[in-house]
């Protein structure tokens, strides 16, 4: 089969520019399908300066006309769903039924998107003084730009880009250099709706691309989505280049099973939320906190027994429940997880080493694992495995199993099984963690709530999407207007203004 070349976005047309690449794999076989050509500095300034050339005639475009252009971009989208999703499982390995989810909650951030007439609606305040009115504008920014990771290919750059665009901004999109085809389809899908040539553009790369948006006087904001160092870095890099700057980093989310819950039922969750997406979502649960020695040892057997049941393989295998992992060398470091925490004392309940697929010797493939008697201090509490790992700590209480969640640099999400109202109630008002899920595995916000952590997991003050997103793509300006009176003498005034 030829390898595939998949190229720049810039002022609505492809180029493949670049003298270094990359190669882009099947997870399931290991097979090289793609070549990645790597942006420049060069390539980055062709785009921005493409965004920038677009800003002006788009800003002056009416919302509703931006609205109806992206109203027929969920349109494509939903239209052309199942070619998106085979793009999306080919490049990143999760199912066909995964990749179906992960697009839905991208459509829905479109929608939310459509609404933008009414979100840019300021305030007005009539007689604020003597025949004056005071009133808000939002207004775009300009040029912005969001680097996204492999996980969601095409989930978090819809997080992003509609939402800039429909506010009258321009965009350069960075998608992740292991999986671009999606995200290059997608942008290709809003030029067919009538998104003009120039408002969004996309740059193949790695970290050259990205510091070189970074550095660029012209690009006004920055969002990103990925691990905890590289969020902490494009933060502060922004920053110090003035930049308004939204960095979500990476996760150690913990579910808290209480004696009450309905232990069946928690279990399906876990290993739903703990293993769907092969663990690579920021929004995995990768520790189970059993509270009480018989919850624990209930839930335990019981994640075995339905971890047992799960089938691996290539995720265009509709019968599968997880594909494998993204690249060679990060099924490698997840292994080198699994090695550390046997090394370090924890109980090593199912162990996904040894598993072979059939027919995919070469492929990217780890089985889920399963972990007992974590403690916190172990490395494989600590950091963020982001693999099929997944972890129970033994603890007595509710209030132990929340000081242990709160003591964690992460704070991305959490959740809690039971039964008891009042449990659940101090639990959501105890813990220090961004999102909180009653009953709920996986409590990621619908499109206009908004999504973000705290602690570790957040660099910056405003979350991705929904609400947030209006605020961190615009600035307020507000106007304070008087007009003078026929006839009126006043006499000059040196004090301070106020209504009196």
């Amino acid at each position: 089969m030829p390898v595939i070349t998949v190229d720049h976005l810039i002022g609505g047309r492809r180029i493949a520019a670049g003298a270094r690449t990359s190669s882009v794999y099947d997870p399931a076989s290991g097979v090289v399908t793609k070549q990645l050509p790597l942006a420049d500095s060069s390539t980055v300034r062709a785009a921005v300066e493409a965004a920038q050339e677009a800003f002006p005639a788009w800003r002056s475009t009416q919302p509703l006309k931006r609205a109806r252009v992206l109203a027929c971009f969920q349109r494509l989208l939903d239209e052309r769903k199942d070619e998106i999703c085979a793009l999306i499982t080919a490049e990143h390995g999760k199912t066909v039924a995964d990749s179906m989810g992960e697009l839905q909650r991208g459509i829905e951030n479109v929608e939310y998107a459509t609404y933008v007439p009414e979100l840019l609606k300021g305030e007005h305040s009539r007689n604020v003084g003597p025949g004056i009115d005071t009133w808000s504008e939002l207004q775009p920014l300009g040029v912005c730009a969001g680097i996204t990771p492999f996980n969601f290919p095409a989930m978090v750059p819809l997080w992003m880009w509609p939402m800039a665009v429909a506010c009258g901004n321009t965009f350069v999109l960075k998608p992740s250099e292991r999986d671009p085809s999606a995200p290059l389809f997608i942008a290709e899908l809003a030029l067919e709706a009538g998104l003009p040539p120039g408002v969004l553009n996309v740059v193949q790369g790695d970290k050259q691309a990205v510091d070189a948006l970074l550095a660029d006087e012209r690009v006004q904001a920055v969002s990103f989505v990925g691990a905890t160092p590289t969020a902490q870095y494009v933060y502060s890099t922004g920053a110090a280049h003035g930049k308004r700057v939204q960095a979500l980093g990476g996760a150690k989310n913990h579910a808290v099973v209480m004696p009450d819950a309905d232990m069946p039922a928690t279990i399906r969750a876990l290993v739903g939320a703990a293993f769907g997406t092969c663990g690579e979502r920021c929004m995995a649960i990768s520790v189970a906190v059993a509270v009480g020695e018989q919850t624990a040892a209930a839930l335990v057997e019981g994640l075995k027994a339905e971890m047992g049941r799960m089938k691996i393989g290539p995720g265009a295998d509709t019968s599968c429940d997880m594909g494998p992992l993204v690249t060679r060398t990060h099924e490698q470091k997840v292994r080198g997880y699994v090695d550390k925490g046997v090394a370090e004392g924890a109980e090593l309940v199912v162990d996904g080493r040894g598993l072979a697929v059939a027919g995919h010797s070469e492929g990217f493939f780890l089985g889920p694992c399963l972990f007992d008697h974590v403690k916190p201090g172990m490395v494989i509490h600590q950091e963020e495995i982001f693999g099929p790992v997944l972890c129970v700590m033994r603890v007595r209480t509710l209030a132990e199993a929340i000081a242990a969640i709160n003591s964690h640099p992460y704070g991305n999400g959490t959740c809690i099984f039971t039964r008891d109202g009042e449990a659940a109630r101090y639990f959501s008002d105890e813990i220090q963690v961004g999102m909180v899920g009653i009953n709920v595995p996986l409590p990621v916000p619908v499109a206009y709530h908004s999504f973000g952590g705290w602690k570790r997991s957040l660099f910056g003050d405003l979350h991705a999407y929904g609400p947030d997103a209006v605020r961190f793509y615009t600035r307020r300006k507000v106007i304070t207007q008087r007009w003078p009176s026929t006839g009126a003498s006043e006499r000059t005034a040196f004090s301070f203004p106020s209504s009196q």
